[in-house]
């Protein structure tokens, strides 16, 4: 072999590694595309899918509430204390407009049931903060219960305007 020939058979193997190094670049940027366009096509299908998925705007609920007139209440005495007395202003909150009516038709039948409910409560029970919230659920059932057939309020919370145990 000549020395031309040897120059050009040694240099044909560089370049054909370059060729080869330039092919495996192209291939890699061309799979780097082609994940991106996968990956860009599955978020805006994602994001038409929220746009076009029916939404439902429920208005937010307004709480209902009836306030009640203040009870002053002789407490149920103890050994510790003879006479006690609860002062204490309410307003319940109802779940909707056909409870708060209910309430207001059956007024003094509530009121009624809520004398005799806080007539049975003692000043120790009531002093503590679990008081109070048994006090709330006690209160809570006594007004759901039926006031006549068909005709029962649905209170969903109780709160307390006032309250002073003397």
């Amino acid at each position: 072999m000549t020395k031309k020939n040897q120059k050009n058979s040694g240099g044909g193997k560089k370049i054909s590694l370059a060729i080869l190094f330039m092919m495996l670049i192209a291939a890699g940027a061309c799979a780097i595309a082609g994940y991106t366009f996968y990956e860009m096509k599955n978020l805006k299908a994602g994001v038409a899918a929220e746009n076009t998925s029916p939404l439902v705007k429920s208005e937010p609920v307004l709480p209902v509430y009836v306030p009640m007139d203040t009870f002053t209440v002789s407490m149920q005495p103890t050994q510790s204390s003879a006479d006690r007395v609860l002062y204490v202003g309410l307003t319940l909150r109802v779940r909707d407009d056909n409870s708060k009516k209910i309430v207001e038709q059956f007024l003094p039948e509530v009121r009624s049931r809520l004398f005799i409910l806080l007539a049975h409560q003692t000043a120790e029970n009531l002093s503590t903060d679990e008081g109070k919230h048994q006090l709330i659920e006690k209160i809570k059932s006594t007004v759901s219960k039926p006031l006549a057939p068909d005709h029962s309020a649905v209170v969903t919370d109780v709160l307390f305007n006032a309250f002073i145990i003397r």
